[in-house]
């Protein structure tokens, strides 16, 4: 893995970190290999119960595209060289669907700015902690270009169609407070207690019931575009799953002795 992207698993937390504070966390080539691959991995390792990312430095989590390196790209590509953004097929949408689709919690340390790319992660997460000096912005169609990373189907479920369409036309920063009124953020802290507080946070989530939170996240993707009737046969599912794990098991125990479970995460 590069450099660019720091991973560390303690006590079934992953914490991931964009680290190119000096580029504010751009995502260049290496750096979106790496957090793809290091998200891939956090996805399909049992050890992992839950997952922090974060971007290094007080100044971004993450502007999205690398512009230096994609400008190179583009005088490549009109010279009729390959596609300069292949980058959204190969990178950008197997990450984001791994942060969306792992059947663990994902939370985002936003310990800045987030734009581009770099905000369609953070929404892709399930939640976000936000520095009281960060702020997100679509920047898309700042250099003429379309939602990515997910961006068009996040963001409409966070604060409604018609306001995406005029955040992703109009790209402007959101601020922490509005950020934190749209439902952007869960929550909004001052930058120096961030990391502490979002760190506590994903810990608490690498504690709990892993296979619960993860049939969770699962039902509540699949009823935002399907039937009733449909979705109450996905809970069933989901149901007998987490009813046959141990968790569960341990749950109902601790409940009935009236102590608090430990839970095993599976």
């Amino acid at each position: 893995m590069a450099d660019t992207v720091l991973y560390e698993l303690n006590d079934g937390l992953a914490t991931v970190t964009i680290n190119r504070p000096e580029a504010m966390n751009a995502l260049d080539t290496p750096t979106k290999v790496a957090l793809r691959d290091a998200m891939i991995t956090a996805k399909d390792d049992p050890a992992v119960r839950a997952v922090l990312l974060t971007g290094a430095g007080d100044r971004a989590f993450c502007v999205g595209q690398d512009l230096k390196e994609h400008l190179g790209k583009l005088q490549v590509a009109r010279q009729g060289g390959e596609a300069p953004l292949s980058t959204v097929r190969e990178h950008y949408n197997p990450l984001t669907t791994a942060i969306a689709t792992m059947r663990k919690p994902v939370v985002a340390a936003v310990n800045g700015v987030a734009a581009g790319a770099g905000a369609s992660l953070a929404w892709a997460c399930d939640f976000r902690i936000l520095a009281d000096h960060g702020g997100f912005n679509t920047s898309f169609a700042g250099v003429a270009l379309t939602a990515d990373s997910g961006a068009s189907w996040t963001l409409p479920r966070l604060v409604g169609q018609a306001k995406a369409v005029e955040l992703l036309m109009f790209p402007q920063t959101v601020r922490a407070a509005e950020a934190l009124a749209l439902g952007l953020a869960h929550r909004v802290v001052p930058a120096a207690e961030l990391a502490e507080t979002a760190l506590a946070f994903a810990r608490t989530l690498a504690a709990g019931p892993t296979v619960a939170y993860g049939a969770i996240k699962e039902s509540v993707a699949f009823g935002a575009s399907h039937s009733l009737v449909d979705t109450l046969a996905k809970e069933d599912e989901l149901q007998t799953e987490a009813g046959a794990a141990e968790d569960h098991w341990i749950a109902v125990q601790a409940f009935i002795a009236k102590e608090k479970p430990r839970y095993v995460g599976k």
